[in-house]
């Protein structure tokens, strides 16, 4: 299943996402800090989508209290509910 979600709170302004079996099959983030999302989506690719948010979740940016890896753990959080 595809899923796009809109962050909040951080440099990216779309997360496209691709989990089937809830395994993540691709990521995308659309703007933010090309390098770190693009690492972020490799490591995620493959993995358990609920290890995943276990991992990410409560990660945060300069004091903002949320990040790209924190507001991916949203987006598949929500992913999940719809799968």
């Amino acid at each position: 299943m595809k899923y796009t979600y809109i962050p909040r709170g951080v440099c990216s302004r779309q997360i496209n996402l691709e989990i089937n079996d809830g395994i993540i099959e691709s990521c995308e983030f659309i703007g933010g800090c090309s390098g770190n999302t693009q690492g972020i989506c490799a490591l995620v690719k493959g993995m358990d989508a609920e290890e995943a948010v276990k991992r990410l979740k409560g990660i945060d940016c300069r004091g903002r209290g949320t990040s790209c890896p924190d507001q991916l753990s949203y987006a598949i959080e929500e992913a999940l509910e719809l799968e």
